[in-house]
């Protein structure tokens, strides 16, 4: 990611935090809108890296086990740590839903 893109998203970020604190004294509805908007960008973001870290991890793992038959084994639980980037991103989105 290049860094404009990098620059807008935490720009994004920010002024999303910004407006939750100001919306959020007089009651009004902004409030909730954003909180979906940033669930959303927590799970995408860290599925879109889950999903890069676990392209990159499956790709060593495959070309170790055509080496080597028996460090299938070995490579799965890599695979799996790299999924939970995923699960990470759910639960922030799930505590910035409900709490």
């Amino acid at each position: 990611m290049n860094k404009k893109a990098l620059f807008v998203c935490v720009l994004l970020f920010a002024s999303a935090a910004l407006f939750a604190q100001e919306a959020e004294t007089d009651g009004s509805s902004i409030t909730a809108g954003l909180k979906y908007i940033a669930a959303a960008f927590s799970v995408g973001i860290a599925c879109v890296g889950g999903a890069m870290a676990v392209g990159k991890i499956g790709a060593a793992a495959m070309g170790a086990m055509s080496e080597n038959p028996e460090l299938s084994g070995k490579a799965l639980p890599y695979v799996g740590l790299a999924e939970g980037i995923c699960l990470w991103g759910f639960l922030v989105a799930l505590l910035i839903l409900f709490l």
